[in-house]
């Protein structure tokens, strides 16, 4: 599991560009049809969700195996090795479970918005 945070550039965000830039949509945007602006196509963050959540999902299985392995005895398996990827798992869940209590934090907030 990748646990880096990559920089953000101006290419990536749209409120760091030149304003006279700002008429033109990002590099890989398309109109929707009907729309009045143009959406940026490629993983929102719905997608990018569902993918750290697979990544979560693979680091505890493979925290699993290893575990089973050490038991096991199996020689090719340290127990170093074993508590740092029972970490990353650990981390990246506590992480995921964050991000989703602001969601529902979020989500009730606008909720309870008055109209």
């Amino acid at each position: 599991m990748d646990l880096r945070l990559t920089p953000l550039t101006s290419a990536t965000t749209p409120a760091m560009r030149p304003a006279a830039s700002l008429a033109q949509p990002l590099g890989g945007a398309a109109q929707t049809p009907g729309a009045g602006s143009p959406r940026v196509a490629g993983a929102g963050f719905g997608e990018a969700f569902r993918t750290a959540l697979q990544n979560v999902s693979a680091a505890q299985n493979e925290s699993s195996r290893l575990q089973t392995e050490f038991q096991m005895g199996n020689p090719n398996v340290s127990l170093e090795q074993t508590m740092l990827s029972m970490q990353k798992a650990q981390i990246g869940f506590q992480a995921a479970l964050h991000v989703r209590n602001r969601m529902m934090q979020a989500y009730t907030d606008v909720m309870n918005m008055q109209v």
